[in-house]
């Protein structure tokens, strides 16, 4: 009984294809929660495949729901001893819309296909294959040493993609059932393919409209131009106020005060990624003074996602009476989020455009958060995988995209890290989603020595030197 023979287990396991069974089953439940004729088979992903999943690992397991969301939860735990360390596992079994016939020819959404050393899907990446690798590792600890040795919870949600409703209630009435030391989990993309990566939080998003009704009607451009404004030129004025032509914010409520020195210290090193079919990154694009890392993990970026006025489709000579435009800010630590619409509107008034409304485009926001990379528990986790990949992990102080993530810090107060078990390039919510299989054979690898290490007695929790 070793940790080499439960991350022998591990690879074994994969490679005699039982794993990608389970994800094929697990990807060909089309669980769209943009959907609404997907209910059924949200409910269906927890009953068939998550719940016999864990009741095999000794999990207690409920269904669980609240009046905010229709999407259902379910929560498993195994408690071996309360004495113990107890983790918190979080993972969601909803995906993005298929997108069917916008994928290359053969493949499908709904069927896990191997083409050219890769696995497609919907979901392998966002988020099906992540936690499945999770507990597939959780699996792999049970067989080789007939426990744990910690205390496990798991939470699986099936809202994520609709900004999950209901979560953060759920958390804030059951405080007590989902108390733990940790929470462990993985979505999101690695830095690179090739480089473990551990991420402590994520940047929050707000999604903003811009609009500007300038009158009932559109009004011919012969007759008209030059006599009345055009609300599709103002709205082009105002989003150029707010960024430079080289993308720089320019509202200084949106950006931090200073880059912290704990993650500049965490983000030497670390090279942005995105593989063969990943973008050029523009080194003169964003906040100047900052690398690329830097500008992605440490700083804000805003982005104008779109824009119409007029008739795209079939324009026509006439001068539009309306401008729209759906903008999106990333933030994180630091600004205060309260004060971002606020701060828009003045800047918007300094600089000449009071016509333009702005608004809230969804009911809330992801919020920023970050904890300490220099925690003990960061640091565990850190060695850990760095003993089975054989190579430093890089450190994110924050992923890049969004997470609820301020649930699980702010609520039920954890230390939350991030194994992810995905890549840049890995065209999440685009068609054609998919992972390389040897990326997940490391995740399992990579998990199952973590698991193994959480129950070995040498973790922060029971004071042990890190």
């Amino acid at each position: 009984m070793s940790r080499s023979e439960a991350i022998s287990q591990a690879r074994s396991q994969f490679d005699s294809g039982e794993f990608r069974q389970t994800l094929a089953r697990r990807v060909a439940l089309p669980t769209e929660s943009q959907n609404p004729a997907r209910a059924e088979v949200l409910t269906d992903y927890l009953e068939t495949e998550m719940k016999p999943a864990f009741e095999a690992m000794g999990f207690q397991c409920r269904l669980m729901t609240h009046p905010l969301g229709k999407a259902p939860f379910l929560f498993a735990q195994r408690i071996e001893d309360p004495a113990l360390p107890t983790v918190f596992g979080y993972g969601h079994g909803d995906v993005i819309r298929g997108l069917d016939k916008e994928w290359h020819e053969g493949l499908s959404p709904w069927s896990l296909t191997e083409r050219d050393g890769r696995w497609y899907g919907r979901g392998i990446a966002d988020n099906k294959g992540q936690h499945s690798v999770n507990m597939q590792a959780l699996a792999n600890v049970l067989k080789v040493r007939g426990k744990l040795g910690f205390n496990a919870k798991y939470l699986i949600e099936m809202g994520e993609e609709v900004v999950s409703p209901g979560l953060r209630e759920l958390c804030a009435e059951n405080t007590e059932l989902f108390k733990a030391d940790l929470m462990l989990a993985s979505d999101g993309p690695r830095l690179s393919a090739q480089r473990p990566t551990v991420f402590l939080g994520s940047r929050g998003c707000l999604n903003i409209d811009m609009t500007i009704e300038s009158r009932a009607g559109a009004h011919h451009s012969g007759n008209w131009g030059g006599l009345i404004s055009n609300p599709g030129i103002q709205l082009a004025h105002a989003i150029a106020s707010i960024v430079s032509p080289t993308g720089q914010i320019r509202i200084p409520e949106w950006v931090p005060t200073e880059l912290p020195p704990a993650v500049r210290r965490a983000l030497v090193g670390c090279e942005v990624d995105g593989g063969a079919d990943g973008p050029v990154i523009e080194p003169e694009w964003g906040e100047p003074g900052l690398t690329p890392a830097e500008r992605v993990f440490g700083w804000c970026s805003f982005e104008v996602l779109a824009f119409k006025t007029g008739n795209p489709d079939t324009p026509v000579n006439a001068i539009p009476a309306r401008a729209w435009a759906r903008c999106q800010l990333r933030f994180v630590v630091g600004p205060d989020p309260e004060e971002f619409l606020p701060a828009l509107q003045r800047h918007l008034q300094r600089q000449g455009f009071p016509m333009v409304q702005v608004q809230n485009a969804r009911d809330g926001m992801f919020h920023a958060t970050r904890i300490d990379p220099d925690d003990a528990w960061v640091q565990w986790a850190v060695a850990s995988l760095a003993r089975t990949s054989g190579s430093q992990p890089a450190l994110l102080p924050n992923l890049g995209g969004s997470l609820p993530n301020d649930i699980f810090t702010d609520i039920l107060g954890l230390r939350t890290i991030w194994v992810p078990h995905s890549y840049p390039g890995c065209s999440q919510h685009a068609p054609n989603e998919h992972l390389p299989p040897g990326l997940l054979r490391e995740g399992l690898e990579l998990m199952t020595g973590l698991y193994w290490d959480l129950g070995a007695g040498n973790t922060p929790h029971q004071g042990a030197s890190v």
